[in-house]
């Protein structure tokens, strides 16, 4: 089994990828239901920006975060606290870098489904909230619980940039990627063997139950179909 270290930076982790994950389901559906029917000026370059941590190297994403939540940085101005290497930063920082991830999902749910039922509802004078708890919710929460399991993954295996935000303070910011890598400078691996195998494992469960809810939701929609 790992050392207790280990399960105290899993732990840590966890609460900032759950964390994440709600604040990413939260911001994440709205927006993604605005860039799949709204159409506005400057709407590609705002979808480049919001998808731009899928391909700038996570140490310059953190970099700059590190200067806007460090103690000289903007965002300590506004609100007075500093988040930089702490918890409220490895949350700010988990959900700029998972966003992508859940954006895109919750994009093609919503764009799956049938305009010509949205229009109908709508003719039949049916209330906005009763079209997306009646109609909308049942038909797309697969692809909302989906982006939001795999931002919830991605967090889980983050490792530039929460380690820029963050560092690696045991028992505070030291987040399970970070712990692995520490262990393996220290040339500890054994140890690290263990808690890559914990990781790999857990990271495997959680496609799994992806894919496993995917699978469930397109056999429904063929039933009732």
């Amino acid at each position: 089994m790992p050392e207790p270290e280990f399960w105290t930076a899993l732990r840590l982790s966890l609460q900032v990828a759950l964390l994440a994950s709600f604040v990413l389901l939260l911001l994440g559906v709205p927006l993604a239901w605005v860039l799949a029917f709204r159409r506005f000026p400057g709407k590609a370059l705002l979808e480049a920006v919001l998808l731009l941590p899928l391909v700038l190297p996570p140490t310059v994403l953190g970099f700059y975060l590190l200067l806007f939540l460090g103690p000289q940085g903007l965002w300590t101005r506004l609100i007075g606290v500093s988040w930089a290497f702490r918890l409220e930063g490895l949350v700010f920082a988990s959900v700029l870098f998972s966003l992508p991830f859940a954006l895109t999902a919750y994009r093609e749910a919503f764009l799956s489904l049938d305009p010509n039922l949205l229009e109908v509802a709508r003719t039949l004078g049916v209330s906005r909230l009763r079209v997306w708890r009646g109609v909308i919710l049942p038909l797309v929460w697969p692809g909302l619980l989906s982006g939001t399991l795999l931002a919830f993954a991605h967090t889980l295996g983050e490792f530039g940039v929460v380690l820029m935000v963050g560092g690696s303070i045991p028992g505070k910011t030291q987040m399970v990627s970070i712990y692995l890598y520490d262990l393996v400078q220290a040339l500890e691996f054994q140890e690290a063997g263990r808690a890559a195998l914990v990781i790999l494992s857990l990271s495997l469960l959680l496609l799994t139950l992806v894919r496993i809810l995917e699978r469930r939701w397109r056999a429904w929609r063929s039933s009732t179909g």
